[in-house]
């Protein structure tokens, strides 16, 4: 958590952007201060209780100044959202669980056509994926020059920055529940499935979070499954590992312990809560 304490945010008119805007809602979900979108004068960057977003040409978070624009050409593409996730102390677990950070950043500082290439995708796919959720909010953000506590645009924002920080840290508390929760089954089909038994109290977030830790753990071309207790029942769900469709949970289906099976074959939901039956439903639905 930061220690300052600001007064007011300072960023750059004009057109704005993901990172300026994420970064600025990052910003006021932890200091519920107003916004303003004009350079920034000398003494806005020397005054360490002014933010500057995106602008100014300095990192430093003593003073409060979050602009990358002044980095060589071939430096690590950070930008002004990553400047923040660093101050707030969450940029690495950021870069873990958020998808969508490393491409947002690649955006803002090598554009879409490079992104398109770094991706393998025709640059055309950069726009297919604009949604007018995006299109609408930072249109609206550039459109004023000032943004309050209680605006609709302000207060949108903030709801995103705390979510974003509640999920970051959020997950990074699950990761450590899994870790001392989880077990590694070996199946006799030569593969694994990963199990989390019920527990008291359960965590908040469930079973979230169990794909990241296999992950974690460089499991990805061992498991193939995912047992985990069901939250609207006694039971237990059961999961592909990834989408691996060489586990088939429709053939469990009709098991009177089974009281749902996709069509699609990817989970199952069962009132068995016997390890033993688990393994058994789960060697069931292997078609490998």
């Amino acid at each position: 958590m930061p220690v300052t304490m600001i007064r007011q945010i300072v960023v750059h008119p004009g057109g704005a952007h993901k990172d300026d805007f994420l970064a600025c809602a990052l910003l006021i979900a932890e200091h519920e201060v107003s916004i303003y979108r004009r350079e920034p004068s000398p003494e806005d960057l020397a005054d360490k209780l002014i933010a500057v977003v995106d602008v100014g040409l300095e990192w430093d978070e003593e003073k409060m100044n979050f602009d990358h624009h002044q980095f060589p050409r071939n430096a690590e593409p950070l930008c002004a959202l990553s400047l923040v996730l660093k101050h707030l102390g969450i940029y690495d677990e950021a870069r873990k669980f958020c998808d969508w950070l490393e491409v947002a950043e690649y955006i803002d500082t090598r554009g879409p056509n490079d992104t398109a290439k770094w991706l393998g995708v025709e640059r055309d796919a950069m726009s297919k994926l604009n949604s007018p959720v995006d299109i609408t909010l930072l249109r609206r953000f550039a459109a004023s020059t000032e943004h309050h506590v209680g605006e609709p645009v302000y207060e949108v924002m903030k709801m995103i920055g705390e979510d974003l920080i509640k999920f970051v840290r959020g997950m990074k508390r699950q990761l450590e529940y899994l870790d001392q929760n989880c077990e590694v089954w070996e199946m006799s089909f030569g593969k694994k499935v990963l199990f989390l038994p019920r527990t008291e109290p359960m965590s908040e977030e469930g079973a979230m979070g169990m794909g990241r830790y296999v992950e974690s753990q460089g499991l990805e071309d061992e498991v193939v499954a995912m047992a985990y207790p069901d939250r609207r029942g006694e039971g237990f769900g059961l999961g592909r590992y990834n989408d691996d469709k060489r586990m088939e949970f429709t053939r469990v289906g009709e098991e009177a312990d089974v009281h749902f099976a996709h069509n699609k074959g990817f989970i199952a939901k069962t009132s068995a809560n016997d390890p033993a039956r688990l393994k058994e439903l789960i060697e069931m639905s292997w078609i490998g």
